[in-house]
């Protein structure tokens, strides 16, 4: 137990801040919009199962072949959760750990209480990545067990890639969510900033070859993705452009770098910057 008097201590901190943000977080009005983002993989997994179920003719087809529930499903996660959703939510959140306190006029509030001012950050960002976990993991695992059964596909022959989904997602937001928590901390305006780096730079800079994909957070991610296709499936002319990747050894331990590396940054960047509210 804190002495009275003596200022907690920086994990007491930081777990104070989680605590007092975590409600602020779920129920805001950029969760809400999140959740709708985030349902729309499941709202496409639903009409999908539907129309298979109506008319088993209808089944897509790529390239003359089938394509079966769990392919779809693999899809899904590499084009909807890992190139838009992910990002987003990381650009979203994080750029807003610091930025929305100042906007709000609240950071004064914040940063006159007895605690270090980089536990602010990193408790909100605790809070941010409880959150979105909590908003991203039901989804995928409700779409996986809707689609997966389609085709011919087994749940239980697909659980150990789910369990890697999911364990990719988690490091994807915690590496998003660190960047874009610096990025708010060190500038102003930092929502198109993020935007243009997810949806632009990222985007661009993977499809060709040479060193700048390594730049990116998506370069490593996608290494971890479990739905490797082979080469003769119907789907594998779509990924072509995101084949070369590095191994999951170093995509797993470069991510677990950056995330730590950029919230140290933050962490610094609001103890030493004076943060002035405009009039």
């Amino acid at each position: 137990m804190t002495k009275p008097g003596r200022p907690p201590s920086y994990v007491t901190a930081v777990l104070r801040i989680l605590d007092l943000s975590l409600g602020e977080t779920l129920w805001s009005r950029r969760s809400i919009f999140m959740a709708l983002l985030v349902g729309a993989p499941l709202t496409i997994a639903v009409v999908t199962r539907t129309i298979w179920a109506v008319w088993p003719s209808s089944t897509l087809r790529v390239n003359g072949d089938a394509v079966s529930g769990a392919e779809m499903f693999g899809l899904m996660i590499w084009m909807l959760y890992l190139r838009f959703i992910v990002p987003i939510l990381g650009v979203f959140y994080g750029t807003a750990l610091i930025a929305d306190e100042v906007e709000d006029r609240t950071i004064t509030y914040l940063f006159t209480r007895p605690i270090p001012r980089g536990a602010v950050l990193v408790g909100k960002y605790l809070a941010y990545l409880a959150s979105t976990l909590l908003l991203v993991f039901p989804t995928v695992i409700v779409v996986f067990l809707v689609l997966v059964p389609v085709g011919g596909g087994s749940l239980a022959a697909g659980f150990p890639k789910l369990l890697a989904d999911l364990g990719m997602l988690a490091l994807g937001l915690a590496a998003y969510g660190a960047v874009f928590g610096w990025v708010g901390a060190r500038i102003r305006r930092p929502l198109v900033a993020g935007l243009v780096f997810a949806l632009g730079w990222e985007p661009a800079v993977l499809i060709f070859p040479g060193y700048l994909k390594q730049l990116t957070v998506a370069y490593y991610l996608q290494a971890l993705v479990p739905h490797a296709m082979p080469a003769d499936s119907g789907l594998s002319a779509l990924l072509q452009t995101f084949t070369e990747v590095p191994t999951v050894a170093s995509g797993v331990l470069t991510l677990v770098v950056l995330t730590v590396g950029a919230l140290w940054l933050a962490a610094r960047t609001v103890e030493s910057r004076e943060y002035v509210l405009e009039q």
